[in-house]
């Protein structure tokens, strides 16, 4: 099937099963019929093969040889100097057309048997171990991201942080580790960002050299090149787990309460216009994604987004992403377009994944022209502070409003503030549940209903604290909460939880 046509013995075109090479066959030859150019998946960063949607595929289990191997550090010149003849061999020989037919599980399997067959004829001396590990980059190379795919396979990898081709770090448990991960060159770096961002019809280059993207699965990306990162090409990637984080998971992991869950829950399905706010890798994304799990199944929702996270299980749901300006420097479709244009689309809830900008005065003004139970998040370390954001970020978009005016709007608008934090030992916490309550003179009142209060750490250097309750019966939406049939539920919570003594 992959064999190319020519008289090298890899197979001619049309044989109705792959064709491997025999031992004693001669190396590829240089055919062009069927293939792509070798520097096309190796350094300009086109697109791999169609194959449907990528599965990602687990490593084989590594034997305690080959996890030796793993954890050495950087590899010699003769690794990456065979692996590169081995690599211009698979492409001379592959028939890259026919390869784009399978789905990834076969097209792996085929790339491996080719590469076994190229390995004998050259003659390489390789241990088992080595070629295994060999076999395993190439097919990430030819099918995947290359170096990246063994993290993006591992569940427990938070962040991703390239610095260049000899730099890789990664976010273990809140704790940031040097991985032992490398990129053959800058080059090589470059073309797998440029595959990645091209997934989503976006570029990265000289003349575009900031790019923001995501992975099939919905993991942040970003991306920065040379010239403006000064070590080569600088990727982050702000992965997403397979198994999507809910309050009661939250609760395990001692973020939240059982009972400040259950408030968060009450909120969530009353409509509350909830502001979540914290600081950068704070779990703002994923505590918006657990409260939409509350938002009811009728319920049609428009979500804007800068790269496309949110990952909403009702079945009434649009989805809108930003544009980047073209090469031209023209077509650039900005949040505040895109939050314009969905209150013409009949919304009930709007969800904006990120405010930064102007367009935080379109989203305070549909919380208050009927769309309850709007949500965004704002990057802020108190709720005070988140606050004082929304009001800057007003005026930065030229409106010429009186300070007074921006922060009645900001206060009849905005019910609740979720603060979210990260800890010092790496630790993500729920620290503030706050409410708007509305104006006295000029200043915004709020109230906390749930607090966490550090007490101490232990031996191992992790925060000990508890979420305690402020001792407020009746919080300012129990009207709501009424409307809903929730007031019971309500009152149950904040009875249960701890009340902080002085």
């Amino acid at each position: 099937m992959f064999g190319k046509r020519g008289q090298d013995g890899f197979g001619k075109a049309g044989s109705p099963t792959p064709v491997h090479a025999p031992a004693h066959a001669p190396p590829a030859s240089s055919s062009t019929m069927g293939r792509t150019e070798p520097d096309t998946i190796l350094d300009v960063g086109s697109a791999p093969p169609q194959l449907g949607p990528r599965q990602p595929i687990a490593p084989p289990p590594l034997s305690p040889t080959t996890a030796g191997a793993k954890r050495r550090t950087l590899r010699d010149d003769g690794y990456y100097d065979t692996k590169a003849q081995v690599f211009s061999a698979l492409i001379d020989t592959i028939d890259l057309s026919q390869l784009a037919k399978l789905d990834g599980e076969s097209a792996r399997e085929e790339i491996r048997d080719i590469v076994n067959d190229i390995i004998t004829i050259k003659n390489f001396a390789m241990s088992i171990a080595e070629q295994e590990e060999l076999l395993e980059d190439i097919c990430n190379d030819v099918l995947g991201y290359g170096p990246l795919e063994p993290l993006l396979a591992r569940d427990d990898i938070a962040d991703i942080m390239v610095n260049g081709a000899g730099q890789t770090f990664i976010e273990v448990g809140g704790k940031t580790i040097e991985s032992e991960i490398r990129f053959r060159d800058n080059a090589q770096l470059l073309s797998i960002c440029q595959r990645i961002v091209s997934q989503v019809g976006r570029r990265v280059d000289e003349s575009s050299p900031i790019c923001d993207a995501r992975l099939p699965d919905g993991s942040r990306v970003n991306v920065i090149a040379p010239p403006l990162s000064l070590d080569g090409p600088a990727l982050t990637i702000r992965k997403f787990r397979k198994d999507k984080l809910t309050l009661d998971q939250l609760v395990k992991y001692g973020s939240i309460t059982p009972e400040g869950a259950a408030v968060l829950q009450i909120i969530g399905r009353v409509r509350c216009n909830v502001v979540i706010s914290g600081g950068t890798g704070s779990g703002k994304t994923t505590l918006l994604n657990c409260l939409t799990r509350y938002i009811d199944a009728n319920e049609r929702i428009i979500t804007c987004e800068d790269t496309a996270e949110l990952q909403l299980q009702q079945p009434h749901v649009v989805r809108l992403e930003t544009r980047p300006p073209n090469i031209e420097g023209e077509g650039e479709i900005t949040m505040r377009d895109l939050v314009k244009n969905c209150l013409r689309m009949r919304p009930e809830r709007i969800i904006v994944g990120e405010v930064r900008g102007p367009e935080v005065f379109d989203l305070l003004q549909a919380m208050n022209t009927g769309h309850d139970g709007s949500m965004g998040t704002i990057h802020a370390n108190t709720p005070r502070e988140c606050l004082s954001r929304m009001e800057s970020m007003i005026a930065m978009g030229g409106f010429n409003l009186p300070s007074k005016t921006v922060r009645e709007i900001i206060s009849t608008s905005v019910d609740v503030i979720v603060q979210a934090a990260r800890l010092r030992d790496g630790s993500r916490r729920i620290t503030h549940i706050t409410e708007v309550i509305g104006m006295e003179g000029d200043v915004i009142v709020t109230q906390d209903l749930v607090r966490f209060e550090i007490e101490g750490e232990d031996a191992a250097g992790r925060l000990i604290g508890r979420h305690v309750s402020t001792g407020i019966a009746k919080p300012n939406f129990w009207d709501r909460a009424r409307y809903y049939n929730e007031e019971r539920r309500l009152a149950a919570a904040l009875d249960q939880m701890e009340i902080k003594t002085n």
